[in-house]
């Protein structure tokens, strides 16, 4: 049996109107046609995979949700800035209590940005273990067009669920086991190998929508003798970019343009290549590669290749559509993605030795409801590690990542400028790396860093709300890489009202919605936050 690959060529409707979704999450048994036991996996209507999720600019995304699950679940709409509507950002503890198991809720989502996104769980890793889905919002005005479109969605599945993978990553000695039982690649939510050809009518251009729903490796796409134009990365529309294969780390995404030849004598592959030069090498896996067919006539021979195209994207070198130039900081932040250690071995991983801890209260509420004291970082818990933002101002964040370890880092409610790339051990700045003054640097939400190097981003803090900053390599956010930014908590105060559904989830599950991070109403006293002590740089059991 051979999955299609899903092909648009009608026209969109230019007319809001509501996207009605009803998901009944729950538990199904899967192994998604791989050569792998079935495990435990989370679904939607007792099906695997989750539906794609399609919708014009304007629309209202409403997304019925009953959890049929035995703890708490939540959807985050990936890449979508909810502009007032902080509260359906799907984050669990951070912008709502989660959905109690056994009861039902509805996110209602202005969808007021075009572009590729997806849609995923955000409490306890739910991701991992199948609670995702891709998201279209096509624009019916946009500046590029294409006669047909496909979408290539990739991930990796592995045997083993988060919950029972959690303990072999924090464990003293955390490496053992965990690639014991490796995954496999998945195309549109099944087997890889089952992934059907595309055609190609000559003369006539592709959009190709490349998603990344990876939990850890690297994704590469790339069809032999055609050139990729690259118009979009994560949601925004980019200057035309040409490139032979895209790069792609867990929740990066990218359209690309593809015209066909203009004659029908040769048949072509594109190649699906699931990697990561930061993973062991396992013989059909890391690297593993699918080769599909592009058919332009199905009785023509195929256009033969020695090697496929590899290769970063220079970043630096795309430019974003709105010609937006380098934003001017006003505040600074230095963020070190590194991990460390308890007293007892275990390893965790964090934001400048804080790993990141649930609070008591929702942090949205408690920006809500603390009043003058909702901008002091405190409020929000130390294990938070909340950095409180004034509206407007610039943001830069100097991301480092001075491990072996990469860390593709994802803000929600902004996308980010990319400035400045280089090496943390260049002590002489021979390798730094600028955006040209001259380029419109590039926007998305997602950014790649790979072990041992750093990025520098800019981005304008006009979102008012409670908002993550996280790893999006599953098993290192759900070791606690991640932090918060609370954006102009004071006018928050005066502009969002918390509708009461979000409050009654927190009600029937016990949850407090008043408070600091403690639940305590004035002054600091926080004592009963989460306070773990910073990690230790070097693990107590070494010697």
């Amino acid at each position: 049996m051979r999955f299609s690959l899903g092909l648009l060529c009608s026209l969109v409707v230019a007319q809001a109107k509501d996207v009605v979704e009803n998901w009944d999450i729950g538990f199904v048994t899967t192994n998604r046609g791989l050569d792998q036991p079935a495990r435990k996996s989370i679904g939607v209507n007792g099906q695997f995979p989750l539906p794609v999720v399609e919708a014009v600019l304007g629309d209202t995304l409403i997304l019925n949700v009953r959890n049929s699950l035995d703890v708490p679940t939540s959807l985050h709409a990936h890449g979508i800035h909810q502009f007032g509507t902080n509260y359906y950002d799907g984050v669990y503890m951070v912008t709502e209590c989660g959905v109690a198991p056994g009861s039902n809720f509805t996110y209602e989502i202005p969808l007021m940005q075009a572009g590729t996104y997806w849609i995923h769980g955000h409490t306890s890793e739910q991701n991992y273990d199948g609670l995702q889905t891709t998201l279209i919002v096509y624009n019916p005005n946009d500046t590029y067009s294409a006669d047909c479109e496909y979408l290539f969605v990739f991930e990796d599945w592995w045997p083993l669920t988060f919950m029972e993978t959690y303990p072999l990553l924090t464990e003293p000695n955390p490496t053992a086991g965990l690639f014991d039982s490796p995954p496999g690649m998945l195309i549109n939510g099944a087997n890889a190998n089952l992934t059907g050809p595309i055609d190609f009518v000559a003369g006539n251009t592709y959009r190709i929508r490349l998603v990344s729903m990876s939990s850890f490796p690297l994704f590469e796409f790339t069809i032999d003798d055609h050139e990729l134009q690259i118009i979009e990365v994560d949601g925004v529309a980019t200057k035309p970019y040409n490139t032979s294969v895209v790069r792609l780390a867990p929740a990066e995404r990218t359209s690309v343009l593809v015209t066909a030849k203009e004659t029908t004598t040769l048949n072509y592959q594109y190649h699906v290549t699931m990697f990561g030069d930061f993973l062991p090498a396992i013989p059909g896996v890391f690297p593993s590669t699918y080769n599909g067919s592009v058919v332009y006539d199905a009785d023509a021979p195929f256009f033969e290749v020695e090697t496929i195209a590899t290769g970063f994207l220079d970043e630096l070198a795309i430019e974003s559509l709105d010609d937006e130039p380098a934003l001017v900081p006003d505040h600074h932040i230095y963020l070190n993605a590194t991990s460390g250690f308890h007293e007892d071995g275990s390893t965790f991983e964090s934001f400048n030795q804080i790993t990141y801890k649930y609070p008591l209260v929702p942090s949205i509420l408690s920006a809500l409801t603390t009043g003058d004291m909702a901008t002091s970082p405190i409020t929000y818990g130390p294990d938070t590690n909340t950095h409180v933002l004034k509206y407007g101002e610039i943001i830069e964040m100097l991301l480092w990542s001075p491990t072996n370890l990469p860390h593709p880092i994802h803000l929600h409610g902004h996308v980010f400028q990319i400035i400045e790339k280089g090496f943390t051990n260049d002590t002489t700045g021979q390798y730094r790396n600028q955006v040209p003054a001259t380029n419109a640097p590039l926007k998305r939400d997602t950014i790649f860093i790979p072990g041992e190097e750093y990025a520098i981003v800019r981005f304008r803090a006009n979102n008012p709300g409670l908002w993550s900053l996280h790893c999006h390599i599953t098993w290192h956010s759900g070791m606690g890489l991640i932090m918060l930014f609370a954006s102009a908590p004071e006018m928050m105060q005066e502009s969002v009202q918390v509708p009461d559904a979000v409050l009654e989830q927190c009600r029937l599950q016990g949850i407090l919605t008043s408070g600091n991070a403690a639940g305590n109403n004035g002054g600091f006293n926080y004592a009963a936050a989460p306070n773990d002590p910073y990690l230790l740089v070097e693990d107590p059991l070494s010697n």
